[in-house]
């Protein structure tokens, strides 16, 4: 188990978020009929689900004479598998002009997010509920199935492939020591999902997404504080979440600070 990271200028933080992130997208990699390929070089994930989130490279450390090798074998194995992927470039990645030569390539620049973290002492309990809103951990295949549609809706995953993603997180399992999801719930109805991984020391914040009928009340902030909290009472004080243009306003009202920027370049 990795020491608890316990404040936010230790010089362990930075690598704990780039791995906590890697890790969460490397269990879908590590599930039945998927690939996890895991190099000196770079890692990549590939579930064969046409969405590019589900398929990823993280962690690239290559040389001039390794780039074009790397991004030639990422390509071909895409047409192989037949799906969209997004290669990921953080603060970790060698070269730093990777993007570059990913876009020499045919890869293109698909956006920024930002890393953020927050001390999870500064989180409140008692923050502003939604109305008619609970939030319930999914502990059976059922939610685990509802999580699926909630989220898939709310990130707009097209609903042709909704049932292969319940079986690729079923082969994830329903919940572990280091991952758990949350559905949010108003007036009985599922609006929101949200999911927190445990790992390097730090508590990861994954998949948050309101569904568009219900946004701006405030869930995506009980979907985010919620788990948080819930990682604070196990003994954890980072936590941790990519954040892209639309949910960033609500994570620096939460108390998070920026702390590097994520490229993305996508392919296939």
């Amino acid at each position: 188990m990795a020491t608890i990271i316990s404040d936010l200028s230790s010089p362990e933080l930075i690598p704990a978020l780039e791995t906590n992130m890697t890790e969460f997208f490397s269990n879908w990699g590590r599930a039945t009929g998927r690939e996890l390929y895991i190099g000196k070089d770079y890692i990549r994930v590939l579930t064969g689900i046409p969405f590019p989130v589900l398929n990823g490279v993280f962690r690239a450390q290559l040389t001039p004479e390794t780039i074009d090798d790397a991004i030639s074998d990422t390509l071909a194995a895409l047409k192989t598998w037949k799906v969209p992927l997004f290669w990921w470039v953080g603060p970790s990645t060698k070269p730093s002009d990777l993007g570059k030569h990913l876009e020499q390539q045919g890869f293109h620049h698909a956006g920024n997010m930002t890393e953020m973290v927050i001390d999870l002492s500064i989180l409140k309990e008692d923050g502003p509920q939604p109305h008619n809103f609970i939030i319930r951990p999914v502990e059976n295949d059922e939610a685990l199935v509802t999580w699926v549609h909630t989220a898939g809706t709310g990130f707009d995953i097209p609903t042709s492939i909704h049932e292969l993603i319940i079986d690729l997180e079923r082969s994830v399992g329903v919940n572990s020591d280091v991952l758990h999801r949350y559905i949010g719930y108003q007036n009985g109805v599922p609006v929101a999902s949200s999911a927190i991984f445990i790992h390097s020391g730090v508590a990861g914040i994954y998949m948050v997404s309101t569904l568009p009928e219900a946004r701006r009340q405030g869930i995506g902030t009980a979907m985010t504080r919620i788990p948080l909290i819930d990682a604070r009472l196990k003994g954890y004080r980072v936590g941790t979440l990519q954040a892209m243009e639309m949910g960033y306003p609500v994570y620096k009202k939460l108390g998070f600070q920026d702390v590097y920027s994520i490229s993305m370049y996508l392919a296939g």
